[in-house]
């Protein structure tokens, strides 16, 4: 009887089937582990990706925007002039409170010439003035930043009109010296100025110290004619609505000479 040993005289081997059978097995569930893991970070990558892309990320800031908008609608932050601010609050806690809630309902596209009026009425004209352009600063800064992270690598491709092609231009090259006009002379609304800005490619200190220094006028007039609101026969309140006409009608001038200017570009 051979068991060992082959016809041939040769050793024959015995294959050690169970052995054989495990090992296969177990490369098998190894192949596959692996397979699994590289599915999962494949679908990880794709997703975040998505979730990254410049589109994916504008629509997160609209969607934004659009639930801050909602809010201000639902809760109707001009109710401060008529209801005065929560007795609770006094002195520089309040004045803090007021700044970041002017800054966000800036965001939320709340009329600042609303907000300003609404600073001088409660906190008097030194006190109100440094209240709102701290909130101003804070508004600009949030929605500046939220339209350069969010919105800026989607939006800056679709500038090919003329007219987007020469605003983004001015504001890239000449930031500063654009946004102090801008702030100076009210004519384009303060949350488009600030994502205007935040897609085209102006700093983030030209931006902050324009908006701080340019927006120190007209805030300053609608704080006092806020602060003497009661009193609109006053020489202060009517000097402060002189101030607050004044810019307007000249920045609407500005704005009517510069037309042919930008449509040459």
């Amino acid at each position: 009887m051979l068991d060992a040993t082959t016809r041939s005289g040769g050793t024959a081997t015995t294959v050690p089937t169970a052995a054989t059978t495990q090992l296969a097995i177990s490369a098998e569930l190894d192949l596959a582990a692996e397979f699994a893991v590289a599915t999962r970070t494949g679908l990880t990558a794709r997703c975040t990706r998505v979730l990254l892309s410049p589109w994916s990320r504008l629509s997160l800031l609209v969607v934004l925007l659009a639930a801050a908008a909602s809010g201000v609608l639902l809760f109707h932050p001009q109710r401060v002039l008529s209801d005065g601010w929560p007795p609770q609050l006094g002195g520089g806690a309040a004045a803090a409170v007021f700044a970041v809630a002017y800054g966000l309902c800036t965001v939320a596209f709340v009329p600042r010439p609303l907000l300003n009026l609404a600073a001088g009425a409660l906190f008097g004209s030194q006190l109100g003035l440094g209240t709102a352009l701290a909130g101003t600063v804070l508004g600009a800064g949030v929605a500046f930043g939220l339209g350069r992270i969010l919105g800026q690598d989607a939006l800056r491709p679709l500038l090919r009109g003329r007219w987007l092609k020469a605003a983004d231009g001015q504001l890239s090259r000449h930031g500063f010296r654009s946004m102090m006009v801008a702030r100076l002379f009210p004519g384009v609304p303060f949350w488009a100025a600030n994502y205007c800005a935040a897609v085209s490619r102006m700093g983030w200190l030209p931006f902050l110290l324009a908006t701080a220094l340019g927006s120190i006028p007209n805030t300053a007039a609608y704080a006092v004619a806020g602060a003497r609101a009661s009193a609109p026969t006053s020489p202060a309140f009517l000097i402060a609505m002189g101030f607050i006409a004044l810019p307007a009608l000249i920045g609407a001038v500005v704005a009517w000479r510069k037309r042919h200017h930008l449509r040459g570009h």
